[in-house]
């Protein structure tokens, strides 16, 4: 017997959300879990908020749900919904786990290398933390998942900071006062490149789409000439 054959039955491999144990061939979950990802990241959405929605739904490339409201980023592709097996994988990427980039970052990669914008985009942007959020958790989770985009023709830019430490967008209740809350949140550095660029955010879950949203405006007033977005996930589109 190998030396990993021995590993694996004295340290069984186990699923990386559920925990239970799994077979060589399933990589890194069980296939329960699976199988719950794989309906997670099914589904058609709207290009422009990143809604569920059906392709016949949309007008003039929005939903009903995004048509009237102000959006400064152009448009949005995602890995999948926020629920079950994915939502589970985001929240223990966010709180400790670093080493889920690499399933997560899989994820995105997918979404973007499929998405409309992928071929005119020249600067990745993660979404920033607050420095002492970041000093406090370690790492920046948007910036893992930028990293694992393949794209080598384009820069990995991090001259968007966040500049005030904002409370989390869970725990502000209503869309209005989210915006509120990220309101100015943002600064480019002063020696930024942004002129005439085609931009994408990074970011981990989209659900009223604030922070994404003023991202962006910063952004365009720092010269940007288009501003996309890739999420992981987007939050309360389908009832459980």
């Amino acid at each position: 017997m190998t030396l990993e054959g021995i590993n694996q039955l004295l340290w069984p491999p186990v699923c990386t959300v559920c925990k239970e144990s799994i077979a060589a061939a399933d990589l890194d979950l069980c296939r329960t879990c699976w199988d719950q990802l794989l309906t997670c990241t099914a589904g058609e959405y709207c290009p422009r908020c990143g809604r569920d929605a059906s392709r016949y739904g949309l007008v003039a490339g929005a939903c009903p749900a995004c048509q009237g409201q102000t959006l400064h980023f152009d448009g949005i592709t995602r890995a999948g919904v926020y629920g079950e097996a994915l939502q589970r994988l985001i929240l223990s990427f966010k709180n400790g786990h670093s080493e889920l980039d690499a399933i997560l970052g899989r994820l995105a990669d997918s979404a973007f290398q499929g998405s409309r914008f992928r071929d005119t985009i020249e600067l990745l942007v993660p979404v920033p933390l607050h420095w002492t959020r970041r000093l406090s958790r370690g790492y920046n989770q948007s910036h893992l998942i930028a990293r694992r985009l393949k794209c080598p023709d384009v820069r990995l830019c991090t001259d968007l900071l966040r500049v005030r430490r904002t409370r989390p967008q869970p725990s502000v209740p209503t869309p209005a006062a989210r915006a509120q809350n990220v309101r100015e949140a943002f600064a480019v550095r002063p020696d930024h490149r942004f002129a005439g660029k085609t931009v994408c955010l990074i970011d981990d879950i989209k659900t009223t789409g604030a922070t994404l949203n003023e991202c962006a405006r910063t952004l365009k007033e720092a010269g940007a000439a288009a501003v996309y977005a890739v999420v992981l996930a987007v939050a309360g589109q389908r009832q459980s």
